[in-house]
């Protein structure tokens, strides 16, 4: 019995945990992960590309962009559309090379 309270108890922190890190990868209750597609009207998320001191780092992938940051463009049936500005953003991004993410 001891053991299954154990146990209970280590699941119940490992998917508490894997919560919060979803929710910090959100912006407006989008995931930051994902197809996307780049389009002039309606946008889901307006986003800045800057330099420094960006929201998310963005790596772009071919295939399976399966992690926070890790974006794959897209002409059709994207998870999320985005609209580039120059200010006034929902999100701002700079694109890496390594390690994307959050900040």
């Amino acid at each position: 019995m001891r053991l299954f309270l154990i146990v209970l108890t280590v699941a119940a922190v490992f998917s508490m945990a894997d919560g919060a890190g979803a929710a910090e990868c959100e912006v407006k209750g989008i995931s930051l992960k994902g197809r996307v597609k780049v389009v002039d009207a309606h946008p889901d998320l307006n986003v800045q590309v800057v330099d420094a001191f960006p929201d998310l780092d963005v790596k772009l992938l071919n295939a399976f962009p399966n992690h926070c940051g890790e974006w794959q463009m897209v002409d059709a049936f994207p998870d999320f559309t985005i609209r580039l500005v120059n200010a006034f953003p929902d999100l701002r991004i700079k694109y890496v090379n390594d390690f994307p993410g959050r900040r």
